[in-house]
């Protein structure tokens, strides 16, 4: 199969021809419809977040099963899959207390010694994130994918996988939002564009989208935003808390940058929660002042948007088919693997939302 490689941090990944392994016991075969280029391969491809190197990056990604190993349950051959990073054991404190995505997920991979999934003539491939999803084919544990509405078109269906479930999740889980309260996102790709559409699902009061990009707030106000702000503005901050009376109840951080957390917390009413979904520098750090605190403000983080992806990414699906999730203004582009160099190009810039790999 084709693959995208990336031989060292900063350089352009290179294409080319990889061995794949057979499915071994909970193992699933997929070939590859569709993948999402996000700004968390970003910080893998350019080494801000360290990782061994030969990798195929890539973790948001649709495809249909080619092929199943022993033991598998709960997809089959022919079935219509999304995956997503948040591989689960099942087994472990995390998981039997309901916070699947912050399983480490160790044995969701292959044990050391064993043959490597995925394999170069001259060595092995280091998988990213337990998926390696820019790439004509994946071989996952079974953990990893969850079966959907075969229906759903695969080029879409990709950005559930991370974009939406984060965004979504960070709505829906982390903050638990009560219909009424007002939201701010910070932040207009493809995540803060996810959790803008689900705060109107949810039924927000006031959704607010923060961005310097005027045709991200654009794309924001498509999916329900009901203000508008240029954080790049003078007073940015002073005109939320002015408009809404005090503050928001919920500020979504979806960026990845120290400004845009600082923004978050700025912006709460006294209670309010900020809830940071950005990969932000390792050295980095987000707090509450001693009066913040004695306001009853809160700061939490949440991996993926806390979720559980095998009952979620579901209904995310069903959403989109009834007409709910807007998808389709998302997505900025479509290109072929060839051009994954220029697709992170273009998120480096920032000025546009989520563009999609798609293969033959």
């Amino acid at each position: 199969m084709k693959a995208a490689i990336c031989y060292e941090p900063g350089k352009p990944l290179e294409v080319r021809e990889v061995i794949i392994d057979k499915p071994g016991p909970r193992e699933v075969l997929i070939r590859t419809a569709a993948t999402g280029v996000c700004r968390s391969d970003l910080h893998f491809v350019d080494g801000t977040y360290p990782h061994p190197l030969p990798f195929i990056p890539g973790h948001e990604a649709a495809g249909i099963v080619e092929a199943v190993g022993d033991g598998v349950s709960t997809v089959k051959v022919g079935d219509a899959v999304v995956t997503c990073l948040s591989a689960y054991c099942g087994h472990c404190e995390y998981c039997v207390t309901g916070q699947m995505s912050l399983c480490l997920g160790g044995d969701t991979r292959r044990a050391p010694g064993a043959p490597p999934r995925l394999r170069l003539e001259d060595g092995p491939l280091n998988q990213m994130l337990n998926l390696s999803a820019y790439a004509e084919m994946m071989l996952i544990h079974e953990h990893a994918c969850v079966a959907i509405n075969p229906e759903m078109p695969l080029d879409r269906a990709c950005v559930i996988g991370c974009a939406v479930t984060t965004g979504a999740g960070a709505i829906f889980n982390a903050a638990d939002l009560v219909p009424g309260e007002t939201v701010a996102i910070v932040g207009c790709g493809g995540v803060g564009l996810a959790a803008v559409n689900a705060a109107k699902i949810a039924g927000a009061g006031r959704i607010i989208a923060i961005d310097p990009v005027a045709e991200k707030r654009a794309l924001a106000h498509r999916l329900g935003a009901t203000d508008m702000i240029d954080s790049s503005a003078d007073g940015a901050a002073a005109q939320i808390i002015e408009m809404t009376k005090g503050g928001v109840h919920h500020a979504i951080e979806a960026v990845g940058r120290p400004a845009s957390g600082a923004m978050a917390v700025k912006v709460l009413r006294r209670g309010g929660t900020a809830t940071i979904l950005g990969m932000m520098p390792l050295t980095e750090k987000v707090s509450l002042g001693a009066m913040e605190l004695l306001q009853g403000k809160k700061l939490q983080g949440s991996l993926m948007g806390n979720n559980r992806f095998p009952v979620e990414i579901p209904r995310l699906v069903e959403f989109y088919m009834r007409g709910m999730l807007d998808l389709d203004t998302i997505i900025a582009e479509r290109m072929p693997l060839e051009r994954i160099n220029d697709a992170f190009d273009a998120l480096r810039v920032g000025d546009s939302a989520r563009s999609v790999i798609t293969y033959n």
